[in-house]
């Protein structure tokens, strides 16, 4: 397996497990608690990581911290709830998955990276996978569950170029400033779940298996692979693993909850995955010429070389 496919594979883990929220939210958590239940996922995953690396920003990354989690958690759950709240399932899990035509033009904006038709192409490609995937007939539409989910879905796509734009400072490893982000945005939910929801509701030992999961693996470690792999992958590549959740989520209630899974559906899935493996591919490597004889390689033409190395493969350092 080539470097570039590792990457992706485990960054894939990501949303391939946040596609297991919705299975453990509705069999293991107690009811119309979302604000809580995001809560509970994003601030104990980033107190434990703030304790097992035990670093704290420095400087302007106090502010770049929290702009980043409000982005990636403390705006981006809430918002998310609100859509799965006032939209049928299938139409807030369409609406999120134009994420990649967010990102997209957003990584035009503030990366310099310039769209290109496939990027385009791959991104809508996927967004009418999942619809097939996802939507009923006769789906009714909720002017405030479009806009929250269509605003949640801008908010994890800015969070996720923004992540790209900004790396991470020096000597600081991908788990604490995973910690960072997910401690920033739990304490921007914590006021606002007790504003509207209220005090916690009493929990048994099935809901705190449901909330040990979604803290640890589906948060803690998943986040931590998704910056990890925004890292070393472009931010459209990345975003274009997001349909891996859908997809998930619909083998899991195929599997485990009865979910009929019909022609369309498994049509959607393979459009929805076929965009997901084509938005990995890299542009192939020009082919090499001979040298003419008694030219020499300038230093500049030398760094230009190992550049367009680096952006063939896909990694970016």
């Amino acid at each position: 397996m080539s470097r570039k496919a590792a990457v992706v594979a485990l960054t894939a883990l990501a949303p391939i497990s946040w596609g297991s929220t919705y299975f453990v939210t509705t069999e293991f958590l107690p009811p119309d608690r979302p604000l809580f239940t995001g809560l509970m996922r994003a601030l104990p995953a980033g107190l434990l990581l703030l304790g097992l690396t035990r670093k704290l920003p420095t400087g302007a990354w106090w502010w770049k911290a929290a702009v980043l989690g409000a982005l990636n958690i403390g705006a981006f759950f809430p918002l998310l709830f609100l859509a799965a709240y006032r939209l049928p399932g299938g139409v807030a899990a369409v609406v999120g998955s134009v994420g990649p035509l967010f990102v997209v033009g957003l990584a035009a904006l503030f990366l310099g990276d310039r769209p290109t038709s496939k990027s385009l192409l791959t991104a809508i490609a996927a967004a009418f996978g999942v619809s097939l995937v996802v939507l009923k007939a006769g789906a009714a539409l909720d002017v405030v569950g479009v806009a929250a989910g269509l605003l949640s879905a801008l908010s994890m796509s800015a969070g996720t170029v923004f992540t790209k734009r900004w790396g991470r400072p020096e000597g600081v490893g991908a788990l604490a400033l995973t910690g960072w982000q997910l401690t920033a945005g739990g304490l921007i939910i914590l006021p606002i779940a007790f504003l509207i929801e209220g005090a916690p509701p009493a929990l048994d030992a099935t809901n705190l298996a449901g909330y040990a999961y979604l803290a640890l693996g589906n948060t803690a470690v998943s986040y931590f692979l998704w910056f990890r792999g925004i890292e070393r992958l472009s931010a459209s590549s990345v975003t274009l693993l997001g349909p891996l959740s859908p997809i998930t989520a619909a083998v899991i209630g195929w599997a485990a909850l009865g979910q009929a899974l019909g022609p369309v559906q498994l049509v959607g899935m393979v459009i929805a995955f076929g965009a997901t493996l084509v938005g990995q591919m890299g542009p192939r490597a020009p082919k090499k010429t001979a040298p003419v004889a008694g030219s020499f390689s300038s230093p500049e033409r030398k760094a230009q070389e190992v550049s367009m190395d680096l952006e063939v493969s896909g990694v970016r350092r």
